[in-house]
């Protein structure tokens, strides 16, 4: 298999896993998916990822606490959410929607059930570790960028490795409780996180598969 195939093969492996199994993931395989992920490019090599782990252990105190303050529903991101979808992107957000809420058997208009699951996020699908990503401050948005590259290497490089992976962005809602629970210093700001584990294959919410678009719609040729 060429590169390219490899290459093309991890990227269609790889999935938002929403079920995961109990049983950590040893130390040293973290270390190297981390490794990896580090030597993506970043801006003047400024590479702004800093990346906290939790172990089983500190992931269950953790998710319990998490889901907790989730319930008041105070959202403060330190990194501003979109303002709002619309046209395409509403329509791709939708029908990953609707396809999740079909595997797991949430009935459209079943504001509850999907709420239910929405909080899900919060205790990291019962995923044995999570990976907290931060940026620095000062580096803004090219910061965040650099980070958004860190994360794909991070699933690819899991997913070589037979390591099932979900970045989240609806944890950094909870970016001031995260900050209190890790002793963050006012610098760096929370990206997202990464539950990350083995995939449990009999979970429903590992049923679907979201689309991509065409080429018609992102590729432009001039000349």
């Amino acid at each position: 298999m060429s590169d390219i195939e490899t290459l093309d093969a991890l990227l269609s492996r790889r999935h938002s896993c929403r079920g995961f199994r109990g049983d950590p993931v040893p130390d040293a395989v973290v270390e190297r998916i981390v490794a990896t992920a580090g030597k993506v490019p970043s801006w003047c090599n400024a590479q702004p990822w800093q990346v906290v782990v939790t172990r089983l252990a500190e992931t269950d105190r953790l998710r319990t606490a998490l889901f907790a303050e989730a319930q008041t529903g105070a959202q403060a991101p330190d990194i501003a959410f979109p303002a709002r979808y619309a046209g395409v992107y509403q329509a791709r957000r939708r029908d990953c929607g609707w396809a999740l809420y079909d595997a797991v058997g949430v009935a459209k208009g079943d504001r509850a059930a999907s709420a239910r699951q929405m909080l899900e996020n919060f205790r990291f699908f019962d995923a044995p570790h999570h990976a907290l990503v931060t940026t620095e401050a000062d580096l803004g948005a090219y910061g965040v960028l650099d980070c958004g590259a860190f994360v794909t290497a991070f699933t690819l490089a899991a997913e070589a490795l037979g390591i099932a992976t979900i970045p989240q962005a609806a944890v950094a809602g909870l970016s001031p409780f995260l900050r209190r629970w890790f002793d963050l210093p006012e610098n760096r700001q929370v990206v997202c996180g990464i539950s990350f584990g083995y995939r449990d294959d009999t979970h429903p919410a590992n049923a679907f598969r979201t689309t991509r678009a065409g080429l018609d719609e992102v590729l432009t040729w001039k000349g």
